[in-house]
């Protein structure tokens, strides 16, 4: 399987450096996977969008796939209660 690229939204970079540095390698590290697997086990489809979210502890990653291109584009991260807003 070819392994996808991860693009990061300038707003969702902006969004990494509001949360704690312990919290930021785990998610990091979510969003690489990504590359590899872009449809994790506990991903969910977004009702409405074609986007994609799973979660990293109280933080979750927003994100849509383009499998023509093979890209993963993070358009949001940010905790649960501020995410979807």
């Amino acid at each position: 399987m070819e392994k996808y690229r991860v693009l990061i939204n300038p707003s969702a970079l902006k969004e990494l450096d509001s949360i704690p540095k312990r919290d930021l390698k785990p998610i990091v590290e979510r969003m690489r996977n990504l590359s590899e697997i872009p449809r994790p086990p506990g991903c969910e489809e977004l009702s409405g969008e074609d986007r994609y979210r799973v979660r990293q502890g109280p933080y979750r990653i927003v994100y849509s796939i383009d499998d023509k291109s093979h890209e993963v584009l993070v358009v949001k991260v940010g905790h649960r209660r501020e995410v979807y807003r």
